[in-house]
């Protein structure tokens, strides 16, 4: 539906004035603007249409390259995201969720590619991410500073006047700066809920540790249980040796201690002590603090800034300081301060009427109609998406405690029974899906090689030993089946050399373990759903029936009409030869007949 020629030269003027405050080449313009009108003559675009021409804007800023100095070439044409949705007045409660359900309706009319597609799946989940952590961050750090609440708000001096020690407040705006910042060099870690929050963990962790070095005790909260025990003396001295409080923050805020120390050695501190060589942190680069001295905060804030307003640019992405914003609770829905930059006063007290956003973000796992979450009754608010992620993954590792990412003894001997043993065969095909799984999984950090590898590996050497665990588990219970049938002849040979039973049970164990650190699921195997559903009716089927099952008192208290009175004649007569206990309709009993031969060839 085409517009008409006053609207489209209104329209066209705010487009121009929106290019105009971002300094978009006239390329871009000229190949968004083009864009806009062929989609906008082929659909009705409904709403402020500068909320199309954003998404426009957008996909030909992603299309475009610009040479830059020193860094060769950056995708983006050196706008972020953030950037454009403020020009494009997306300015209500919720716009940068508004922006991605509108960019999720563009991709489907500009019938864009699958790569970009997945650009903005990872964004918004980024978002996701981004939003779960910061409403974590604010209880945590008031469990070990001073509440910005309670400090005296400071007039802004000039110049000449002398420089003040760094406020609460400050530390916090620099904490969350210097979080995003790290964050935004690992690419495994961003869409990752688990490893981020444990990341935060350590940024948490090291400011905690700078401030006890500097010897600012007028930052930290008298009533935090890590305080060293006479800091309360008058003739306290920090000590020389670093603090860490990793292990107090992790039993008191739902971490895992050992995931949260290997992120703090192995990326947070190699990391930081880049920072300090580059020169992009001051302070005493020997053991990481002084970044809270009064001779160098100001300088780090501002170089921390620089270096993080830098990769913003470079990949379109967000800015995360939003969250810190005046208009945050605008621009995202998050707290964010109403007035002046005594901010996060402003940002505690007015918090519990910004919520709506993040009660709809308490769990980043799909809605399926079979989770019915809209029937369901408030959870325990204690209950939130780190703990649950961080419970499972808890969960997991004490599942697989002693397990190999090989074979077991039981398991081996139970293969040379076998008339052919299938072991160099299985070996075989878990080492090439985990090739597979480790390229793909690694594949969006080319530019930060062995960050993401790092992640892959590790979730791979967890998903082998749950999969040898579970064909353990599955080929025993089937070998005690076939042996309560009085069967003569075991022979598991069928089911053991059954190429799509060992992908879907080696695909299962990749999810089971990527879900359970809730990052991004993967859809490389070429695994069939219809076939999960057969095995998830054979499951359904094998317990719903049994003697003990609740579904019979159900169903005589229900007006259920027996079998006889809703088959034909001829198929209770087949079933009575089946010798079934129970008339089963024809398309379960097809089901169950897939999933039984999958077993018995």
């Amino acid at each position: 539906m085409g517009l008409s020629g006053e609207d489209e030269e209104n329209i066209l003027q705010r487009f121009e004035e929106i290019c105009l405050d971002l300094n978009m080449d006239a390329t871009t313009k000229e190949e968004a603007w083009q864009n806009y009108q062929k989609i906008q003559t082929n659909f009705t675009l409904e709403g402020d249409q500068m909320h199309w021409l954003a998404c426009a804007l957008y996909e030909a800023c992603r299309r475009t390259s610009v040479p830059t100095v020193g860094r060769g070439t950056v995708e983006g044409n050196c706008v972020s995201l953030t950037r454009l949705l403020r020009s494009s007045k997306f300015r209500s409660v919720h716009s940068l969720i508004q922006f991605f359900n509108k960019m999720r309706k563009w991709s489907d009319m500009a019938s864009l590619p699958k790569s970009f597609r997945d650009k903005i799946d990872k964004l918004e989940r980024n978002f996701a991410v981004s939003t779960v952590i910061f409403k974590k961050f604010e209880p945590i750090f008031l469990d070990i500073f001073v509440n910005p609440a309670q400090e005296v708000p400071r007039q802004q001096r000039s110049r000449k006047q002398r420089r003040h020690p760094c406020t609460s407040n400050e530390v916090f705006s620099f904490a969350w700066t210097m979080f995003v910042q790290v964050k935004g060099n690992f690419p495994a870690i961003s869409d990752d809920l688990v490893n981020s929050y444990h990341l935060l963990l350590c940024c948490i962790d090291w400011i905690y540790s700078n401030a006890l070095l500097s010897a600012r005790k007028d930052l930290l909260n008298c009533d935090f249980e890590g305080l060293p025990d006479d800091i309360q003396n008058v003739n306290w001295k920090p000590g020389t040796e670093v603090p860490c409080v990793i292990q107090l923050l992790c039993e008191k805020h739902d971490g895992l201690v050992v995931e949260a120390k290997t992120i703090k050695e192995h990326w947070w501190k190699p990391h930081i002590k880049r920072l300090f060589e580059k020169k992009v942190l001051h302070g005493k680069a020997t053991n990481l603090s002084g970044v809270l001295d009064l001779s160098s905060f100001e300088e780090n804030v501002k170089t921390v800034n620089s270096l993080y307003e830098e990769y913003v640019l470079s990949v379109g992405d967000f800015d995360e300081r939003i969250f810190l914003g005046d208009d945050a609770n605008e621009e995202i829905g998050t707290p964010g301060s109403q007035n002046t930059t005594s901010d996060l006063a402003a940002q505690m007290q007015n918090k519990h009427s910004l919520r709506q956003h993040f009660d709809e973000t308490k769990s980043l796992t799909p809605s399926t109609p079979l989770t019915g979450r809209r029937y369901l009754r408030e959870k325990d608010p204690s209950v939130t998406p780190v703990s649950t992620a961080t419970q499972s993954v808890s969960r997991l590792q004490t599942l697989l405690s002693g397990s190999k990412t090989t074979p077991s003894e039981a398991l081996l001997e139970i293969f040379k029974t076998c008339s052919t043993n299938p072991l160099a065969e299985i070996v075989q095909r878990v080492k090439e899906m985990g090739e597979t799984f480790c390229k793909h999984y690694a594949k969006s950090s080319e530019g930060h090689p062995g960050s993401r590898a790092d992640f892959a590996r590790k979730r791979l050497q967890l998903a082998e030993s749950l999969y040898y665990k579970s064909l353990e588990a599955i080929v025993q219970g089937e070998r005690k089946r076939l042996t309560a049938g009085d069967t003569k002849d075991i022979n598991l040979l069928g089911l053991l050399e059954h190429e799509f039973f060992h992908r879907s049970l080696f695909a299962c164990c990749l999810e089971i373990v990527i879900y359970s650190y809730n990052s991004q699921s993967i859809s490389i195997f070429q695994s069939v759903p219809i076939r999960f559903g057969t095995i998830i009716n054979h499951i359904l089927e094998s317990y719903a029936w049994k003697g003990n099952s609740p579904l019979w008192d159900a169903l005589k208290e229900s007006s259920v009409p027996t079998c006889e009175e809703v088959l034909p004649s001829n198929q209770i007569e087949l079933s009575k030869q089946n010798a079934a206990p129970v008339a089963k309709h024809p398309r379960l009993r097809s089901l169950v007949g897939d999933i039984r031969s999958v077993i018995q060839k």
